[in-house]
């Protein structure tokens, strides 16, 4: 569990990160206001990424040891 919860709030902030900087670019461009613009939507998309995250990993392992298994099955 605590692994998990370390893993979800890691890659979650990793990927929000990346992704709140390229759209507050592209929906702002560099305005003097940028990083107060990009912290603000960094507050808010990183939790909802992190719970989101935390609750679907088990779901996803699953899934990709099926795909794994099925692309690893001979011919």
């Amino acid at each position: 569990m605590k692994a998990r919860l370390i893993l979800s709030a890691m890659m979650s902030s990793i990927m929000v990160f990346m992704v709140t900087v390229l759209v507050t670019y592209l929906n702002l461009g560099f305005v003097p206001d940028f990083l107060l613009q990009w912290v603000k939507a960094y507050v808010i998309a990183w939790p909802v990424a992190a719970g989101t995250a935390f609750a679907i990993m088990p779901t996803c392992r699953r899934l990709t040891d099926r795909v794994v298994a099925h692309l690893e099955r001979p011919a």
